[in-house]
This record gives structure tokens, C-alpha cells and sequence, in this order.
């Protein structure tokens, strides 16, 4: 009975463990998710994203062959210039 206990134990801990990412992860997830998001929008080429302190993305990509600055917010809301 104790080994069961001390199994789930285990397994719950780990579990907890694995769900919390790094700061670094999760701005990689974020930028990979803006990307996906920017590329669905018809935009190409999308580079050198970096999170603003205010939240939002900035970076730079094509659309319709032209260079263009992206900014995306926490909504989705996609200013480009």
C-alpha cells in the first residue's frame, strides 16, 4: 500500500513539474505562436520578433513583397508599417 501511494506521489509531483515552463520556453512558444498567427495573415518571412515590456510583438516580415514592420498584440490585433 505504501508503494502506491509513494508511485502516485511521484508521478503527481513530475507531472506538476513538466507543465511549468521556463521563461525562455515560453517566449519561444509565444514567438513561434505570433509567427504561425502573422503567417495565417498572408505575411512572409517573419523575423526577429522580440515581446515589447508592454506585451505586445515586434518584428519584422513581407507582405505583398514589401518589408514591413508587425506589431501584434495579446489580442491578435496586427499593426504593420
Amino acid at each position: 500500500m505504501t508503494r502506491i501511494i509513494l508511485a502516485i506521489a511521484v508521478v503527481a509531483l513530475s507531472t506538476a513539474a513538466f507543465a511549468q515552463p521556463t521563461r525562455n520556453q515560453a517566449a519561444a512558444a509565444g514567438a513561434a505562436g505570433v509567427t504561425s498567427r502573422l503567417q495565417a495573415q498572408g505575411y512572409k518571412d517573419v523575423h526577429d520578433l522580440r515581446k515589447t515590456p508592454d506585451g505586445k510583438w515586434v518584428g519584422t516580415a513581407m507582405r505583398n513583397g514589401h518589408p514591413v514592420t508587425v506589431t501584434s498584440d495579446q489580442a491578435g490585433t496586427t499593426i504593420a508599417r
